[in-house]
Order: structure tokens, then C-alpha cells, then sequence
């Protein structure tokens, strides 16, 4: 993909591009802490009073002001307080990360207000608009995606993206524990993302150097497997196949249509490379690929059934 940096810098570009333009940029450290306690102390707030109320007026009442350990078996609401207890914390634990998502959601998009998201290369050696909104949403998204990735229920790291607005997630993908991959990513239907992967839309070149901020695109069914990393402007297409620790550099795109992918950059890897790779003959990969076809037949009717 031909790419012309000049085309990418928009509106502030070529302008500030010159040598010996440098501004100490302001740091907005009052914005900062406040968006980050409103979504932390904000949280927890509605959970907390839930909380304390549940134990003040059933749970310490009904069981741990209990005398006779066999009553609690005995009495209905004895027994209730102990077997809901768990039920109220994980009832707690998922409200809060709802307000986290709205908290975080209400920031986000009104830094989309402010200044929308889009592809282009970032100066860093002067204040714009651009260069404070990319930090502030930098920032915003960190907390929350580690709060629901590394919590009990990981698996709501899609609906956060999506409810946020950071990314665009289809339909049955999987995104594992990884670095980036937490704005402006447009991620297909049943794709997957590995432990470990990073998928990066932005990167800074050098100390002080720009930043090009470019949507990465990972097609339907794809695999980005472990320690997968991406860069910025990436277009993994339909049905590609990324093996363990592969790379793209800025706006690499692979072919889709069923081909694997390793090293860095990567490149596509042919038959014999795959079987020396993965330890298979042939004929385990001639029933793997009949297998893809067949789920993809199935998936093609029952979707075909429905309409």
C-alpha cells in the first residue's frame, strides 16, 4: 500500500512539519485526576450503599447475629442471607463495572465532541487539539480495560469496547489479555486475538518523535494467535491466519481467503513451510482445511435458514 506521510498530517500537517518548530506541550494534570476519581470513586459508590445495606439490615441480622449454628439451617431467612451473600457480591462487582463503563463512556464521547478520532500523523512538538484529545483518550480507556480484562468476567472486555464506542467488535470475537488493541481497532466477526498479542493503532517515533494514529482492521475469522503484534493502518483480512509471535509493521495487509502468516514482517508462509512449522503431513492439512469448509457451508445455511 502506497503511503504518502504529507497526505496524512490533515490539517495541522505540513505546516508545522519544519525543523525548529518546538513547544513545550501543556499537560492538562487537573483533567487527569478528576476523569480518573469520578470513574473510580463514581463506580463504586451505588455498590458500595447496595452493599452496606445488604449486610446492616439482612445479612448481619438474619445470620451473623445468629446464636444457634443449626437455626441457620431452620430458619428461611437464616439460610437465604448466607446462600445470597455470594449472589450480592457478584451482583456489586458487575453494577460497578456498568458505571465504570458509563463514566467512561460519558468522557469518551465528549472528547469525541471536542475533537473525533481519524487517521493521520500526530506532531508532538507543539500543542494542537489533536495531540491533547489522543492523550486524554489514551488515558480514559486504560483503567477500565484493565479493570474488566484482568477481573472475574474477562470476557466483557467486548461489550465495554463497544458500549464506549473505543473499538468496533463484532460478533463472537475473542480478545485475550494483551497490550493495545483497546482503541480504534475494527475487529470482525468470530476473529481472535491472543494472550499476549500487541495491537497498536498508534506509535511514537523515537523520544519525541510523531505519532501515527491509523484504525487497524482485523477481518471475519480471523487468528492474531499469541503474541501476535500489529501496527498502525494494519488490514487483517477475511479468514487470515497469524501464527505465535508474527509482526506487521505499519500498513501491512495480508490476502485473507485462508492463507497463514509468520514472522516479521510478516509474510505469507506456503505448505511445506507450514508442515515443517506446525509437525503435520499433508493429509492433516487437507482435513483441516475440509473441516473449514465445512463449518463455513454450515455457518452459509443457517444463516440462509434465518433470513
Amino acid at each position: 500500500m502506497a503511503f504518502k506521510p504529507e497526505q496524512a498530517l490533515g490539517e495541522q500537517g505540513q505546516d508545522f512539519m519544519e525543523e525548529g518548530v518546538r513547544e513545550e506541550v501543556p499537560v492538562h494534570f487537573v483533567w487527569f485526576i478528576l476523569s480518573f476519581l469520578l470513574i473510580f470513586m463514581g463506580s463504586l459508590l451505588l455498590p458500595s450503599i447496595m452493599f452496606m445495606v445488604y449486610v446492616l439490615y439482612f445479612f448481619v441480622p438474619y445470620f451473623l447475629d445468629v446464636t444457634n449454628f443449626i437455626m441457620v439451617f431452620n430458619n428461611n431467612l437464616s439460610l437465604l442471607a448466607l446462600l445470597t451473600f455470594p449472589l450480592m457480591l457478584i451482583a456489586c462487582y458487575l453494577v460497578r463495572l456498568y458505571f465504570i463503563a458509563i463514566f467512561t463512556r460519558i468522557f469518551w464521547r465528549y472528547t469525541e465532541r471536542k475533537m473525533p478520532t481519524k487517521d493521520g500523523i500526530i506532531p508532538r512538538n507543539f500543542a494542537s487539539k489533536t495531540l491533547e484529545y489522543y492523550h486524554k483518550r489514551s488515558f480514559l480507556i486504560k483503567y477500565p480495560k484493565n479493570t474488566f480484562m484482568k477481573g472475574v468476567f474477562p470476557w466483557l472486555i467486548n461489550w465495554l469496547y463497544k458500549y464506549v464506542g473505543t473499538n468496533k467488535v463484532g460478533k463472537g470475537a475473542t480478545i485475550e489479555e494483551q497490550f493495545g488493541a483497546d482503541k480504534f481497532v475494527d475487529i470482525g466477526k468470530n476473529s481472535y486475538i491472543g494472550v499476549g498479542s500487541g495491537i497498536s493503532s498508534h506509535v511514537v517515533e523515537g523520544i519525541f518523535g510523531n505519532i501515527p494514529y491509523f484504525e487497524i482492521k482485523i477481518g471475519d475469522n480471523a487468528t492474531c494467535a499469541a503474541r501476535t503484534t500489529l501496527g498502525p493502518g494494519c488490514n487483517i483480512k477475511n479468514d487470515s491466519y497469524m501464527f505465535p509471535m508474527a509482526c506487521g509493521t505499519k500498513f501491512n495487509e495480508t490476502k485473507g481467503d485462508g492463507h497463514f502468516y509468520f514472522g516479521m514482517p510478516f509474510r505469507k508462509i506456503f505448505k511445506k513451510k507450514i508442515m515443517e512449522y506446525l509437525k503435520v503431513s499433508e493429509e492433516d492439512l487437507e482435513r483441516a482445511e475440509n473441516l473449514r469448509m465445512k463449518r463455513e457451508n454450515q455457518t452459509s445455511n443457517q444463516l440462509r435458514e434465518r433470513e
